[in-house]
């Protein structure tokens, strides 16, 4: 009798370690919550700067649209900042950025210097899109890293929710001044951000990366499910890393990278990969793509005027209907982050998909009918605006929106998870910068009915791709991924015995 319970008591989870872990996840996910503010509030003070600073729309587009495609420089910076000095740290420089880029924005006197401060801010938002997600996809265990990985996503979505309630509380300024407080009063949670990362631990795979075995142990005691996962992920880590099994010491001193090894993870990933890599790569790439593609940015960042275009008018009118917009992504991606490890990846992503093709179905057919009568009311047609835009965020909300960022920080290997989940970024922004740069354009030469009938078609696509090529990735640890994407185990064992060997020359001692 006892010899049938006990395997079953060391098998459960540690209480105090999933507390541990949800509390890191939390910590970093706070850089989200301030990039999330920067989309949602530039919502509304775009119609306050246009008034203010008389720009045209190709400006505001141009406003808009710039920061996504700055962040760039910021992913890939990111990318070598995280495995320079650690995910922790690297938060801190998305602080910083954030914290900057907000005050030049609340200061700026022109068009020129608010554009300075929009460069500064993009910076911050690579860092933050990039580093967030891998560091809480490391930090967590396999059972309940959907969960804590959604966790980003949550941030966002509540940064965007009060974003949208800072421009409703700030509408009522002199003009001048109303827009200015609503960039500029984002500085403050920057140096929360900044303090906060102190009570962070680093990523264990990050402290392997860096030979430093004991760190690493002890953080992944503190953060798995039993002490026997904490075992079993070191030894899995450190095959990953290409660390040899019977090197047991506490540190193992590892050569800085030289650019021949940075070139060779290029190699791995982009220009020689194996077909298993080429699958996940593609994976990532086209989640990172459909994700922006589906219009999802012509709805959040110019709500104000795809409401006033289905016929709602006034400023607290506009506003108040954008504040339900931020409320239900908001509601509906915590609804997300409970059912991923529930339910999985798969099913939430193809019914939320399904259901954005529905909605922005209906949000084209109600436009079209509310542009054809503009002199006249079509109480059906302005209802149909309103629940298709709110049930098409729900349905972002609960599958494709989080799933997008748990997805792609757990399907890379550890070699080149920074730089895979940067490439996936690099392809994110420049969708959304070619997005949110062109809708007002697009809406003018086929009609605003006609941009959301284009997304639909693209979302419809986006389910095909989503069905053929992503396999479901509940349950299975980071370095499991290879199988899930079909790389057989003399193929995994191929690629740990290269990387063994590409490392080998770097361990120089191991010491107790």
């Amino acid at each position: 009798m006892a010899s049938t319970e006990l395997p079953a008591m060391a098998v459960e989870p540690k209480k105090k370690n999933v507390k541990y872990a949800f509390t890191c996840a939390i910590l970093a996910s706070m850089a989200s919550i301030i990039l999330g503010y920067d989309i949602g509030v530039m919502s509304g003070a775009s119609l306050y700067i246009k008034k203010d600073l008389k720009i045209t729309d190709v400006q505001v587009e141009i406003l808009m649209g710039i920061l996504n495609i700055y962040s760039l420089a910021g992913s890939f910076a990111a990318g070598r900042t995280a495995d320079w000095i650690g995910r922790r740290f690297t938060v801190v420089f998305a602080a910083a950025f954030f914290f900057a880029g907000a005050l030049l924005m609340g200061f700026a006197g022109d068009y020129a210097m608010l554009m300075v401060g929009r460069l500064v801010a993009g910076i911050g938002v690579g860092y933050a899109i990039m580093i967030a997600p891998v560091y809480t996809a490391e930090i967590s265990p396999a059972s309940s890293r959907g969960f804590l990985t959604s966790f980003p996503e949550v941030s966002i979505n509540l940064g965007i929710l009060l974003g949208y309630v800072s421009n409703y509380a700030f509408a009522r300024l002199p003009l001048y001044f109303g827009w200015r407080v609503m960039l500029g009063v984002g500085a403050a949670p920057s140096i929360l951000l900044a303090l906060m990362v102190f009570g962070m631990p680093e990523s264990p795979r990050w402290l392997v990366m860096k030979g430093r075995l004991a760190d690493a142990k002890f953080v992944l005691e503190k953060i798995a499910d039993t002490p026997e996962e904490a075992s079993e992920r070191l030894a899995d880590i450190k095959a990953a890393a290409g660390i040899p099994s019977d090197l047991d010491g506490d540190v193992v001193t590892v050569h800085k990278k030289r650019g021949g090894e940075e070139r060779q993870v290029w190699r791995e990933l982009v220009m020689s990969p194996t077909p298993a890599m080429r699958r996940i790569l593609l994976a990532a790439v086209g989640l990172h793509f459909f994700q922006q593609a589906s219009g999802v940015d012509s709805v959040v960042l110019y709500s104000p005027r795809v409401f006033e275009s289905a016929g709602i008018t006034g400023d607290d009118q506009l506003l108040g209907t954008t504040c339900a917009v931020g409320v239900t992504k908001t509601l509906f991606v915590l609804v997300a982050a409970f059912l991923l490890d529930r339910v999985g990846r798969r099913p939430l992503l193809l019914s939320s998909t399904g259901g954005m093709v529905v909605s922005l179905i209906g949000l084209a057919t109600g436009l079209s009918v509310v542009g054809r009568t503009p002199d006249a009311e079509v109480p059906w047609a302005v209802g149909l605006c309103v629940a298709s835009i709110l049930s098409y965020v729900a349905f972002f909300s609960i599958g494709l929106g989080p799933i997008k960022r748990v997805y792609n920080s757990e399907i890379f290997p550890l070699q080149v998870r920074a730089l895979g989940f940067a490439v996936g970024v690099a392809c994110n922004r420049v969708t959304s910068g070619v997005i949110s740069m062109t809708f007002l354009s697009l809406s003018k030469a086929i009609t605003i009915g006609g941009s959301f009938f284009l997304y639909a078609a693209i979302s419809a696509l986006a389910w095909v791709f989503f069905f053929t090529h992503l396999p479901e990735t509940r349950g299975q640890t980071l370095e499991e991924m290879g199988k899930v994407f079909g790389m057989n185990d003399t193929a995994m064992e191929a690629e740990e015995a290269a990387a063994t060997t590409g490392l080998s020359d770097r361990l120089l001692a191991t010491s107790a």
